[in-house]
């Protein structure tokens, strides 16, 4: 009969010749651990340095930039916050100069604002191609505004595809219902008033409290009557 060996003493032994391997190797290989740990630290290094003297102060010229062409916006000038006033830069520029900061990235967003009501549609979508953001509403109000943009270019069905992206992609009781009801007033407009009528219904179940969703009763009323015809 073989003898029985105790379970723990062999996981012991496992471990043991685990460790006496390592060492093996950590021996054998000691000069070019040596070597991979120091060039690891001096990249550490080199990374430590170039985030405090480069990217953050580039942070900070973008913040900075963005005040003024901010406030042109909230003044709604916005062809000075676009271009900027001659002596400071505006959203454009900020968004050029400073493509690697999150201040420039936002500044996109706010370039294609500006060019939507300076009537300047396909820029607009051009600095949104350039915008992204991992802030659920903000994304879906980008996407919502290349809709807007297409549908001002007379891109119907383009439109219709960002807004349903813009009102799916991230569900929630804010923006959803808003890009739901341009999806239907589209429908409206196109006289597909059953699909427009689906859509308002749709509003009225699962997003009652909202905005959309306090007024929806009347543009239930009038899809339905011109559903009936």
């Amino acid at each position: 009969m073989a003898k029985k060996v105790n379970k723990t003493e062999e996981q012991f032994a496992q471990v043991e010749s685990g460790l006496t391997s390592t060492a093996l190797f950590l021996e054998k290989n000691q000069k070019l651990l040596t070597r991979i740990v120091g060039g690891g630290i001096a990249l550490v290094a080199i990374y430590l340095v170039y985030i405090n003297l480069v990217v953050e102060p580039k942070k900070k010229e973008a913040s900075e930039a963005m005040f003024i062409a901010e406030f042109y916006f909230s003044n709604n000038d916005y062809e000075k916050a676009l271009n900027g006033d001659g002596r400071y830069d505006g959203f454009l520029l900020i968004a050029d100069d400073y493509s690697s900061t999150p201040a420039g990235n936002l500044a996109n967003y706010y370039a294609a604002i500006c060019q939507m009501n300076l009537g300047e549609f396909e820029n607009a979508i051009s600095s949104l191609d350039n915008f992204s953001s991992k802030d659920e509403i903000l994304t879906s109000l980008s996407t919502g505004l290349k809709g807007d943009a297409n549908y001002e270019l007379g891109n119907i069905e383009e439109a219709l595809d960002y807004y349903k992206d813009a009102a799916t992609d991230h569900k929630n009781e804010l923006t959803t219902p808003y890009f739901m009801k341009k999806q239907a007033d589209i429908y409206m407009d196109q006289e597909d008033f059953s699909t427009a009528l689906d859509i308002y219904n749709l509003i009225k179940s699962d997003y009652p409290d909202s905005k959309e969703g306090e007024t929806i009763d009347k543009y239930i009323s009038r899809a339905s009557a011109s559903a009936s015809k």
